[in-house]
């Protein structure tokens, strides 16, 4: 479906209903821990954290060339430390790394593409060139171009190194994360000690993660939750001695409760299906946190005819709310625009706490409106938000760097599900434009306000009911209720105070009670003291003259 337009216009894509989430995880605190409980903790997570990083390095030593015998051989030599599932576990987490990190090379190689392009085509325009809407203009002086020349050199440069990378299978990966390991640098500005940045980074190099077995006992033999609540870890090898139940397990002495899916979990666990766990350490706030997660069918979606049936309510994201507005199912608009703010600087937690709100008082609204879907826009900025493409503009490139996509359609697809709505996910190509162009103004009135995100939302949720984004085609001029022209009957355009209300054809004098001598009351009109308005007894004739008491 294309937009009618004068400019040649890319394809638009049709919409589609978003798949619902694959999987569960579900968190909960491990409270009351002892001493002791703490340092078999500690003890377990240091020492696989080491085999984890020795099989992350051989992991990525070997290549393209890693195959099953690799695999298998990585394996043995871990288990004789450990245990063979926990060697499973570590195996399968340095693969899963190990193949993330390839697809993160693969989009900065992309990124590193679109900023060469970009900087050459600049280059070869003149100093001064005015830019268009499809292709930049040149730089703005010499200097400017000089500099965007080295900087060509340097992107060149770097992109040449990261093809000859990806070519022979080489990866950076850092165990604890890179964002933490460059805080090292700036302790004063993260406002941490040496010592606090050390607990975090050895907090983060742990490993106490085991995956699930269908058929074993409550679904995991390496870290086991009863229903219960009671927590046991199976010990390494090393650690055997520590044990303080049978079969070298740690039995803790906290009871875990998940409050959240807890009925779900149950379920899983009696039937001994797989569930995966993870322990890991907030070092902030020092506390233990159990996290468990398993996969689950893909939630059916409904067909997006049925999607559409009962309306939609389309959403404009932006860098600090939600732009929401309901349409019925013909595509208009109903009641006023909705927005839901969300404030996304600070920390990483309070930035999802507060996606998570939103899409919560969104999900409500939707709710309540009695609509089936959400639609919303497929948007991707990864190759939008270049130094390159943007310039100087580096408010904007900040706005959109902002914007949280790929989190943003995780969550809302995986807590709209739990709701029963669907997700309608569209192309977001002149959505913006468009909305602006021909739903603005006619849904501004002196009560409501529009602005350009509302606009774009109806336009999203016009294309997700499958409308086009345009309003209807004016009639032709006759075929409208004044025909040609204004009615007769009305006040020309020109005439004053032809929006006024009509005034009485006779009104009342200020002094009508004392003229009249009507005591009772003043309902009869007073005689006017001009020559026009005087009543005359006389017939009326169609001399102009006035008529004398001679004549009579």
């Amino acid at each position: 479906m294309t937009e009618p337009n004068n400019k040649q216009l890319r394809a638009i894509d049709a919409p589609f209903v978003a798949l619902g989430p694959s999987g569960v995880a579900i968190r909960d605190r491990l409270k009351h821990l002892t001493p002791e409980d703490e340092t078999v903790l500690r003890l377990v997570g240091d020492h696989l954290g080491s085999l984890a990083s020795r099989d992350l390095k051989a992991r990525c030593a070997d290549g393209l060339e890693h195959s099953a015998d690799t695999w298998a051989a990585r394996k043995r030599a871990l288990t004789a430390e450990s245990s063979s599932r926990w060697a499973g576990s570590i195996t399968k987490a340095s693969h899963d790394q190990w193949a993330l990190s390839r697809r993160c090379q693969l989009a900065h190689i992309d990124s590193l593409e679109a900023g060469v392009r970009t900087l050459r085509h600049r280059l070869s325009q003149p100093i001064g060139q005015k830019g268009t809407k499809r292709a930049p203009g040149g730089y703005r002086s010499e200097h400017e171009w000089f500099m965007k020349s080295r900087r060509l050199a340097a992107l060149e440069c770097r992109l040449e190194r990261e093809r000859a990378e990806r070519e022979a299978g080489i990866v950076h990966v850092v165990r604890g994360g890179r964002r933490l390991l460059g805080t090292r640098h700036n302790l004063a500005k993260a406002q941490l000690s040496e010592q606090e940045w050390r607990q975090r980074w050895e907090a983060e190099r742990w490993f106490l993660a085991a995956d699930g077995e269908s058929g074993k006992r409550y679904g995991n033999e390496t870290l086991r939750v009863t229903p219960e609540g009671e927590v046991s870890i199976k010990l390494p090898a090393p650690l055997a001695h520590l044990a303080n139940a049978r079969n070298g397990r740690y039995v803790l002495s906290a009871r875990v409760a998940f409050a959240h899916r807890g009925e779900e979990w149950a379920d899983r666990i009696s039937a001994n299906r797989a569930v995966a766990y993870r322990i890991h350490y907030d070092v902030p706030r020092g506390r233990w946190y159990l996290t468990a997660s398993w996969q689950r069918p893909v939630v059916t979606t409904i067909p997006l005819e049925a999607a559409r049936a009962k309306g939609m309510v389309g959403v404009d994201t932006n860098a600090d709310h939600f732009a929401a507005y309901r349409l019925d199912a013909c595509g208009n608009p109903v009641g006023d625009p909705h927005r839901f703010f969300y404030d996304l600087s600070g920390t990483a937690p309070h930035r999802d706490a507060q996606i998570r709100h939103a899409i919560t008082r969104l999900l409500h609204w939707a709710k309540q409106c009695g609509v089936a879907a959400i639609g919303i826009e497929d948007l991707d900025f990864t190759a939008e938000k270049t130094r390159e493409k943007h310039g100087r503009n580096k408010r904007f490139r900040q706005l959109i760097s902002g914007i949280p996509t790929g989190r943003l359609k995780a969550r809302l697809v995986s807590m709209a599900a739990e709701m029963n709505v669907s997700i309608v996910a569209v192309d977001p190509a002149y959505t913006s434009q468009w909305g602006d162009e021909h739903w603005r103004r006619p849904l501004t009135s002196r009560t409501r306000k529009m602005s350009r995100h509302d606009a774009a939302s109806v336009a999203i949720g016009r294309r997700a009911l499958g409308h086009p984004i345009r309003r209807r085609t004016t009639p032709p001029q006759h075929h409208q209720s004044d025909g040609a022209g204004h009615r007769t009957v009305q006040a020309d355009r020109g005439a004053r105070g032809r929006e006024e209300t009509r005034r009485p054809v006779t009104e009342r004098a200020p002094d009508a009670h004392s003229q009249t001598g009507n005591i009772q009351g003043t309902r009869a009109t007073s005689a006017s003291t001009t020559v026009r308005d005087a009543r005359s007894a006389g017939q009326r004739v169609q001399d102009p003259l006035l008529i004398t008491d001679e004549e009579r």
